[in-house]
């Protein structure tokens, strides 16, 4: 099969097309051929060397972690039909036409769902949820998301405004009106951050997820006082240093048939801003290295 990988860490210019053998479904496994898969700041600490705990070691290594398509293998066990459309996550393995992955880890996309949605829904759902969800928001908090207007940090908006907190959402100039729509406060970047943030919330800020980085997480670190409630989805290297967390792996299937059903009900909505091919995989890791943008970045696979 193809797939996009590479075979020593680094910059973008490391993933390629190549060539890799086809994986087949093991008993309690299903193989999808992927339709589309998201592209997060995840994908690229793994390109840049990081390997998660409890993830294989050796190369060549396939980045991507949430991916949608059609089940066409199902193994011993396996409940599902071959021919079922759905979506599902991983840790690895997702830029590729099959993943191979535990039944448990997918669940059926809904009808309505466009397949580039459907490739960026997974994490875009399920990793704020499970942020916020560690961070304990909930009614009477300010919650400060950095890359508000990112596909992660819609979704963080939406559920952390369901869940009755106030937001203040970080972004470009132009994603202002966009992330008012949502019910967020918006700021914007650069110098001067924390000072605009305070004014935004002068009551003070409870929680922070940084979907940014650098000075972003620095200005969390300033404005929150209890650094388990500060969340970096990007910082990954520097959070036990500093004293913050990252997201822990606690993504199911139950949580993502949850989303779908809010997607299909209307409540939840996810924007894609970018569509590459899977042979152009590494723009795709340069646009979502820049840190702006309206939503999520997909690869197409098929």
């Amino acid at each position: 099969m193809k797939a996009a990988a590479f075979t020593a860490p680094g910059g973008p210019e490391v993933l390629r097309l190549m060539d890799v053998p086809d994986p087949q479904a093991g008993p309690g496994q299903v193989r999808v051929r992927v339709k589309a898969a998201g592209v997060q700041p995840y994908d690229l600490a793994i390109r840049e060397g990081w390997t998660p705990p409890g993830t294989p070691e050796g190369y060549p290594r396939i980045p991507g972690n949430e991916f949608a398509g059609v089940v066409d293998q199902a193994g011993d066990g396996v409940r599902l039909q071959v021919g079922t459309e759905v979506v599902g996550f991983t840790r690895l393995t997702a830029y590729a036409e099959y993943a191979v992955v535990p039944a448990d880890q997918v669940t059926p996309k809904p009808a309505s769902m466009p397949w580039e949605i459907a490739g960026g829904f997974p994490a875009a759902v399920m990793t704020p949820h499970i942020a916020l969800e560690e961070m304990a928001v909930g009614p009477g908090d300010t919650v400060l998301i950095h890359a508000a207007a990112g596909g992660t940090g819609t979704v963080a908006v939406q559920l952390a405004r369901i869940a009755g907190a106030t937001v203040i959402g970080t972004a470009s100039e132009a994603n202002h009106d966009y992330l008012r729509s949502l019910g967020a406060i918006p700021v914007a970047y650069g110098e001067g951050l924390a000072g605009r943030v305070r004014e935004a919330a002068p009551g003070g800020v409870d929680a922070a997820l940084d979907g940014a980085g650098g000075d972003a997480l620095m200005v969390s670190l300033e404005l929150v006082k209890d650094r388990d409630r500060i969340i970096t989805l990007v910082e990954h290297e520097r959070a036990a240093e500093l004293g913050v967390r990252t997201t822990p792996f606690k993504r199911s299937a139950a949580r993502l048939a949850e989303a779908a059903r809010h997607y299909e009900e209307g409540r939840l909505r996810l924007h894609v801003r970018n569509a590459y091919p899977l042979a152009r995989a590494a723009d795709a890791h340069r646009e979502v290295a820049t840190g702006h943008g309206r939503g999520k970045v997909v690869l197409l696979v098929d």
